[in-house]
């Protein structure tokens, strides 16, 4: 099977169970913006696949999970209206996300600031992979009858996100950046 078809040369792509719609459909912009922010995952994990820290094990691990289960919410996102999903979000999922949080969160000190995004590559990484599931909730939002759950995912996922970054910087031994307010 070749890679390319050319059947996307004139700006249309097929959904799942092949209906056709052009490439700026609220769908596609929905799951491929998921597909960019599990692109971006992937490379700021990529920082750290040679590193050792604390927890990396569980660290591989959840995003392992949370990787794949973005894939199928991107899935799901791609399923017309009224079709099947042979997948689907689960508030377990959105649950296991945040007791991962809470895992992480005791390691950190509690944010009294704002920080600013950046540190080790892989944290400045996950805080990029951050605002792009932030896009990705906003376009979701305008698909027709979208599964709610898929909403809580990608608004827990951004929380998700934004904690990792921290924990990583943290073990990475990267000091977080505060914001400060510009003297007038």
């Amino acid at each position: 099977m070749k890679i390319y078809t050319k059947t996307g040369d004139k700006g249309e792509t097929s959904l799942i169970y092949g209906k056709r719609v052009p490439k700026n459909d609220i769908r596609v912009e929905a799951y491929g913006t998921c597909d960019e922010a599990n692109s971006q995952i992937g490379l700021a994990l990529s920082y750290v696949s040679n590193t050792r820290f604390e927890g990396k094990e569980s660290w591989e691990a959840i995003f392992h999970k949370v990787q794949t289960w973005l894939f199928h919410i991107g899935a799901e996102l791609a399923t017309p209206h009224g079709k099947n999903v042979s997948w689907k979000v689960e508030a377990s999922h959105i649950v296991e996300m945040e007791t991962q949080i809470d895992v992480w969160e005791k390691q950190l000190e509690p944010l009294k600031n704002f920080i600013l995004p950046g540190g080790h590559p892989a944290g400045a990484g996950l805080h990029v992979a951050r605002t792009i599931v932030r896009r990705a909730e906003r376009n979701a939002i305008m698909v027709e009858d979208v599964n709610p759950l898929v909403l809580s995912f990608l608004n827990r996922l951004s929380d998700f996100l934004f904690v990792a970054a921290r924990y990583i910087n943290y073990h990475m031994g990267e000091k977080e950046s505060v914001l400060h307010e510009e003297k007038k």
